[in-house]
Formats: C-alpha cells, sequence, structure tokens
C-alpha cells in the first residue's frame, strides 16, 4: 500500500527546471511519507513528474515505483497505490498472451495489461486501487480509482496543470495550491459533516476522482468516464442458491485479500462480521501450521460506566475471546484511555485532512498506531452492515417517509450550538436535501419495482454513496497514518453488485437484520456469535472524557483568536455543556452523540487553525 502523487501540464517542459520541478515532486512524498514509509521514489518527463512513497506488502524486492516499462516504441510510466487480488490469475493470462515480467508484484500486472488492452484492462481488476498512468507514446495522463472508492484520490486543476495526490495535503504541498474555503465548504462541514458529497474535497477547488471513474487528460482534452457503475438487475435465484452464492463470495473474497507477502491479522470485536473474517483466515492459515493475529477494542473505563441501549445492547469481549479460543489465535485486547482518545482527535485531522468522525475516527487512529507495530497489513469486517442491510435505519418506517440521509434525518441537532445569522446564512437544510436529492436521483432501480422496493434501493445505495464511503475514508486514513494497509473483503464489487439486487425478503428474511449474510454464515461460525445482535463499534461512556471535552472547549470559547467562535453562539454552547449529554440519540450514525458534537467543534477548530482559512465572504 502506498501514497501516490504528481502533475501534468501538456504545454510545459519540465526538463527546463529539472531541479525544482523534482523537489516538488519530493515535498508531496514527503507529506505523504507515513502511506508508504519503506521506499520513495520519483519520475519526471518533459510535461508529467510521478511522485511515490511504499509500503512493502508484496513483491518487496522488485516493486520500486513509479515504474516504466517499454513495449517495442510504446513506453508508459505508473504511479500506484493499493492491491490487485486476482493479479496472479491476470499475469498468468498475460504470460499466456507472450507477455514477460521481470517482477513479481501487482504494479507490473496493471502496466502490461494496459499497453497490451487499453484502459479497458481496468475492469479486469479485482482490488482496491488509485492509478496515475502516464503513456508517453500518446502523451496521455490516466488517472483511475477503485469501484468503491476505497483507495483515495484527489486532483485540482490551476491553469493548464492538473496536480493530483493520495491525499489533500498533497495537493497543497505543490506551489501556489493553497487551502480556501467558501460558503459550500462550510455546509460541507456543518449540514453533512463527517460524511462529504462524493466528487469534492470540501476544500475550494479540491475534487476527487469518483469511484469507478477514469480520468484521461492530453494535450486536447480533459475526459471524465465511469468503467464502472452499480446497477439494477432481476434477482432470479432461489433463497437457497442466494445464501450459497453469497457464502462462496465472501469465503473467496476474504481469501483472494489474504494475498500478502508479509503476515496479515485480522480486526475481531466478536461481532458477525468480523468474526466471519477471521475465521476464513484463520482457517486458511492452520492448514500450514500459522497462527492468525488478531485485535479488538475497547475503553479503559467501559466496564464501569457501560449501559446498554438501542445501538448498543451489549460489550464485545466475551465474544472476542470466545472467537479467539476457538481458532487459536493470537488475540490482543487493546484498550485506549480518555487521554489518548483526545490526544488523537486532532491527530484524526491531520489524519484525514478534515473534521471527522470525532473520538470514533481518533480511537480507531489510536488502535491502528497499536496494531502496527505487529502487523502491516489488516483484514476487517467493514462494509457489511451497509450491504447487507444492518443499520436501523434500513428497518425503520420513518427512513421510509422521510426525504433525508436517514443516518442525520434532522438539521436542529447540527445547529444545536450555531450562531443563528450563521445558520440563516448557510441555509444548510437547503444544501443537505439537494446533495440527498442528486443521489436519489442516481439510484439504479428497474421499472417492475414496487414503491417499496424502490424505496429499500434507495436506502441501500444512499448508503453505500455516503455512509460506507465516509467510513472507507476512515478506515484509509486510520491505517495509512501509521502504515497498515486496510483491507475490506465484504467491499469486493462482485459482493456489492449481487447483492445490491437481491430482494428484500431473501436479504433479511422473516425481518431478521442481515439474515441472508447470518445464513451464509452457517457452519462457518458457532450459532451464539452468528445470530448475536449487532452492536457497532465501541465507544467510550467515562464522563471524564466528556469533562475534557468541555474544558477544551471553553478554552476554545475564552480565546479571542479561536475561528470557531465565529459560527458558535457562546450562550448555546455553554447550556449545552451544562446538559447532561443524551449518549442515545446520534446525531450521525449510531454512535456520534452529544459528547462527539463537543469533539467534532473542537475538530473543525484545529483543522481551520492548522490550514489558516480565510473565511468565505459573508461569513464573518
Amino acid at each position: 500500500m502506498c501514497g501516490i502523487a504528481g502533475f501534468f501540464n501538456p504545454s510545459a517542459d519540465y526538463t527546463k527546471e529539472k531541479n525544482y520541478r523534482n523537489h516538488i515532486l519530493e515535498m508531496m512524498n514527503q507529506v505523504q511519507k507515513h502511506r508508504g514509509p519503506d521506499d520513495e521514489g520519483t519520475f519526471l518527463s518533459p510535461q508529467c513528474g510521478l511522485a511515490h512513497v511504499r509500503l512493502n506488502i508484496i513483491d518487496l524486492v522488485t516493486g520500486h515505483q513509479p515504474m516504466r516499462r517499454v513495449r517495442g516504441d510504446h513506453s508508459c510510466v505508473i504511479a500506484y497505490n493499493g492491491e490487485i487480488y486476482n493479479a496472479p490469475e491476470l499475469k498468468a493470462e498475460l504470460i499466456s498472451e507472450g507477455e514477460q515480467f521481470l517482477t513479481s508484484g501487482d504494479t507490473e500486472v496493471i502496466l502490461a495489461g494496459f499497453m497490451r488492452c487499453g484502459p479497458s484492462f481496468i475492469k479486469k481488476l479485482n482490488g482496491i486501487f488509485a492509478i496515475a498512468l502516464w503513456d508517453e507514446s500518446c502523451q496521455t495522463l490516466h488517472l483511475f480509482r477503485d469501484r468503491l472508492g476505497v483507495k483515495p484520490l484527489f486532483y485540482t486543476k490551476k491553469d493548464e496543470t492538473t496536480i493530483f495526490s493520495s491525499e489533500i495535503k498533497g495537493l497543497f504541498a505543490y506551489p501556489d495550491i493553497v487551502p480556501e474555503l467558501d460558503r459550500n465548504s462550510l455546509n460541507e462541514i456543518f449540514a453533512l459533516g463527517p460524511a462529504k458529497t462524493y466528487g469534492k474535497g470540501v476544500f475550494k477547488n479540491i475534487l476527487e476522482v469518483l469511484p469507478g471513474e477514469h480520468i484521461s487528460i492530453s494535450h486536447t482534452s480533459f475526459k471524465r468516464q465511469f468503467y464502472w457503475k452499480l446497477s439494477s438487475c432481476l434477482h432470479t435465484d432461489s433463497p437457497s442458491d442466494t445464501i450459497e452464492k453469497t457464502r462462496w463470495l465472501l469465503t473467496d473474497s476474504i481469501k483472494k485479500q489474504m494475498l500478502s507477502d508479509v503476515p496479515i491479522c485480522t480486526f475481531l470485536s466478536g461481532g458477525i462480521d468480523s468474526s466471519l473474517v477471521t475465521a476464513v483466515c484463520a482457517g486458511h492459515l492452520a492448514k500450514s501450521g500459522e497462527k492468525l493475529n488478531t485485535f479488538s477494542f475497547d475503553f479503559t473505563e467501559n466496564k464501569t460506566y457501560f449501559k446498554s441501549n438501542t445501538f448498543q445492547p451489549s460489550q464485545d469481549r466475551p465474544f472476542a475471546e470466545q472467537m479467539a479460543e476457538l481458532y487459536e489465535t493470537n488475540h490482543h485486547f487493546l484498550e485506549c484511555s480518555s487521554q489518548d482518545q483526545l490526544d488523537y482527535l486532532y491527530k484524526a485531522v491531520d489524519a484525514r485532512d478534515l473534521p471527522c468522525m470525532a473520538d470514533v475516527e481518533s480511537s480507531m487512529l489510536y488502535f491502528c498506531s497499536l496494531v502496527k507495530q505487529f502487523n502491516s497489513v489488516v483484514l476487517t469486517g467493514e462494509c457489511a452492515d451497509e450491504i447487507f442491510g444492518g443499520y436501523p435505519w434500513f428497518h425503520k418506517k420513518s427512513s421510509f417517509e422521510t426525504n433525508m440521509f436517514p443516518w442525520s434525518p434532522s438539521m436542529q441537532p447540527r445547529q444545536a450550538l450555531l450562531d443563528d445569522d450563521f445558520i440563516h446564512e448557510l441555509n444548510m437544510e437547503e444544501y443537505a436535501l439537494n446533495a440527498y436529492e442528486q443521489t436519489i436521483r442516481e439510484t439504479p432501480v428497474l421499472p417492475d419495482d414496487s414503491p417499496e422496493e424502490k424505496r429499500r434501493r434507495e436506502i441501500a445505495y444512499l448508503n453505500i454513496r455516503w455512509f460506507m464511503a465516509t467510513l472507507l475514508d476512515r478506515m484509509d486514513r486510520a491505517g495509512m497514518y501509521s502504515g497498515l494497509e486496510a483491507r475490506v473483503p465484504f467491499a469486493d464489487y462482485r459482493i456489492v453488485e449481487y447483492v445490491f439486487n437481491i430482494p428484500w425478503d431473501i436479504k433479511c428474511p422473516d425481518g431478521i437484520v442481515k439474515g441472508l449474510l447470518r445464513h451464509a454464515g452457517e457452519g462457518i461460525l458457532p450459532k451464539e456469535i452468528l445470530w448475536r445482535r449487532k452492536s457497532p463499534y465501541p465507544k467510550t461512556y467515562d464522563p471524564h472524557y466528556e469533562a475534557l471535552l468541555a474544558d477544551q472547549l471553553k478554552e476554545v470559547l475564552a480565546s479571542p483568536n479561536a475561528p470557531i467562535r465565529t459560527f458558535l453562539d457562546k450562550k448555546k454552547v455553554l447550556r449545552f455543556l451544562d446538559t447532561p449529554s443524551d449518549y442515545g440519540k446520534p446525531w450521525y450514525g449510531q454512535l456520534m452523540a452529544g459528547p462527539q458534537m463537543l469533539a467534532y467543534m473542537l475538530q473543525v477548530n484545529y483543522w481551520m487553525e492548522k490550514w489558516k482559512h480565510p473565511l468565505p465572504s459573508g461569513c464573518s
């Protein structure tokens, strides 16, 4: 896993300022070095520069990038971030067609396939990737992103130059690309955050290569097209065949994603998703006498303060212990203190370049830093809920009747601390509604879908495009900040395509949440794990943590130079701090309630201070 960056200008001649341009590439590498601490490289031609930092996972010796390949009078150079899980099969196919290889990794497979088949070869890839490929022969830069956007890729344009990077901070390492905000930026933060509109980078003029998108840039054109989009089709498999195919797809995806030249590990909460991934991995490794490292997370005082609620009915530890014993894993229980959680609240902004999921993200960042001490590759259970209908909003009547994002149905909690004039200036409701309606219009449906089935497709599509994308961003930045590669077997595009089109009565038979997945897991997991009621990622219930947040926010309000003061109503904030927090009614997702609102505002303030954002006109 790696980080990529670069620039392209069809009218330039970078060789005339070679040292300067190489220095820019090195600076773009430096700010993303956490993504690839093991190696780095640059490439410079008259019109294009590529930069790459590398985390050694596959082909530890010969996988240096940027990588150049020559075939007759055709030459291409690639900088690539990701893993191609079907690379061995693709390589064998290319060898049978006459290709020869000098390396053992997947990078050269992409290059060879592209040079033989053109951009259509990308459709054959099963993996997670962000690719910058410079076709020297026709002077064209190609940017590709994987189908579900597991790997990030941002870009911006300045005059004739296109600049791109795995992370937003890489763009700001390029001369004269500076962080700016406009009204849309603030709406992204306050009306939609910690989610963001797909294709946007929140900062003014910062864009994102969309999942499944191919951008090609040449002397004469800037073309955007999709090599993949989720589509609707009639599901014809019987319930029993559906269960069997789902089981096969899942186990095949997990085994494919175990591909690595270094040892892998898994996150293991004791829930069905991580337990399925762990069971398959542990069983596969046991055949060669290997043991799997597994990790579960909690907070130091949760044994004392935890209270069961609608969203978190039980603690995970007993179930994680059962799984670790059953599959004989090397299990590690990791805990995060309130102070660690607070310290990492700001590091999470550094990792994401944006305000994010508050302490949910800061704790994940902290845990990933600990896991990295043992392993460099982890498989997770992320995305199962979005794909198989695990969240409450898939099942609640209100989600079918409310025209708004189901994980954030009301703007009122978001406005609880904001200044009334600022709220009026932004028009947050309209901005969020427009974003929601745009996605609804894009939802692939069938002409014969009933109104109820059509709405279920809309909710599923909203989750894939928005909520899942937010969690994938969280997982990528939290892991890669410490050089830990996270893989998500549930986000295999084959699983997404198949399950999206399964009727609800098969996906959730008899109203059983994730019933299809549970039936598919029969024979893999013990019943008490398989049929356990869903419990999401843990969060702290320690009142000391909330007190720490309150004290920090009071300090911010007392500082005349704090950027967040422009947007907050001091009286509202102090009244909020004097009111006991409601842990049971989140304002975003299942986990972000009262304390997370305080944490999010602290992140926004830190973010604006860090990048020294000038305020847009009308918001000062």
